[in-house]
């Protein structure tokens, strides 16, 4: 599973401007899917009540400042994802009580398991990664962004 396979490059920003809550940077994250051209605007809403939904199951910041919100909507045709990198971090309920500030948001059409979940496999793997981690979060614009990512996704093939 490569991540550059489902995260496309119109969909990543190292400058989140959400602040407060779960839904404020859960529906900036949705936008940034819009921008790619992978989710309708006019789902937008439908979309962050469906990511909501699934974070009220349990929050899916996983510590380490890194939060994968995910969920299956009839909104999208193939798994998408997009990452955003939040400087000021924003409390999100994470397993360790820490601010997260790597978000990795997936989402999968209805009808797909295997993909979805090999994807939130290896997102997690590379993120559990310290370094790679502080270079992402060091990262000066979305194109420094997504080299770092392509060059990790090579290295770990």
């Amino acid at each position: 599973m490569n991540i550059m396979g489902v995260l496309d490059e119109r969909a990543v920003t190292t400058s989140l401007k959400a602040q407060a809550s779960k839904e404020e940077i859960i529906r900036e994250l949705v936008q940034l899917l819009v921008r790619a051209g992978c989710v309708k605007e006019k789902d937008v809403n439908k979309l962050v009540q469906i990511l909501l939904k699934r974070e009220s199951l349990g929050s899916t910041g996983i510590g380490q400042g890194v939060a994968i919100p995910h969920g299956k909507s009839d909104c999208v045709n193939k798994l998408v994802a997009a990452f955003g990198i939040s400087q000021s971090g924003i409390s999100f309920d994470a397993l360790d009580g820490e601010l997260v500030h790597l978000f990795f948001l997936l989402v999968a059409p209805e009808d797909s398991a295997g993909p979805h979940l090999k994807a939130l496999a290896r997102i997690s793997r590379l993120l559990k990664d310290r370094h790679f981690r502080e270079v992402l979060q060091a990262a000066k614009d979305e194109k420094t962004l997504v080299h770092i990512i392509r060059e990790e996704d090579e290295r770990r093939h």
